[in-house]
């Protein structure tokens, strides 16, 4: 999370000072952009789940499938309900900013269906359960460096810094991919 912004109060869902009207989401948006976090946070999270996944049942492509989609509610939810209730709320809680709460996280469910389909058509290319999950990882590391790239590009990022996200969500994903070998599954 972020501090506040410069001036030292916190802004209210609406970019205003928090106080009697205010609350502690986040800014809202400009119109018309698009803010990538929660897909970039989800890819990254679809690989943690496939890496952690271990050795699957008997039947490890569904398993696999449902872990994924289900861990990707379960964190939406939780990113959802820690906007809502976690910071200082002040104002009062509707239904108008619960939907959008939910809406604004939802790329984070998003992120984990990629990796989900490659491991539910997997088997058309003939792979194992090892297969699978290597397949699906590596969907979800490709998910991760697009979308931290496509973010930086929307926001009118240098190519150097376009590049430098890739690379180190990249070496994220690495991090990740060492942990899947170390852990030899």
């Amino acid at each position: 999370m972020t501090g506040p912004p410069e001036g030292g109060r916190e802004r209210g869902p609406q970019g205003g000072p928090e106080g009697p009207q205010g609350g502690g989401a986040a800014p809202e948006r400009e119109a018309g952009t698009e803010d990538y976090t929660g897909a970039v946070y989800g890819s990254l999270l679809a690989a943690s789940v496939v890496v952690g996944a271990g050795t699957l049942g008997k039947y490890p492509r569904l398993e696999l499938v449902a872990l994924l989609l289900g861990t990707g509610v379960v964190f939406w939810a939780a990113h959802v309900f820690s906007r809502l209730f976690g910071a200082r709320m002040v104002r009062r809680l509707s239904w108008d900013v619960v939907r959008s709460t939910s809406k604004e996280e939802r790329p984070i469910i998003k992120a984990a269906v990629p990796p989900a389909v490659a491991a539910a058509i997997a088997p058309l290319f003939g792979l194992g359960a090892t297969g699978i999950a290597w397949l699906a990882l590596a969907v979800a590391l490709i998910g991760q460096v697009g979308w931290a790239t496509l973010a930086a590009s929307r926001a009118g990022a240098s190519r150097r810094l376009m590049v430098l996200a890739g690379v180190i969500n990249l070496f994220l994903g690495l991090l990740i991919v060492l942990l899947k070998v170390a852990l030899a599954h």
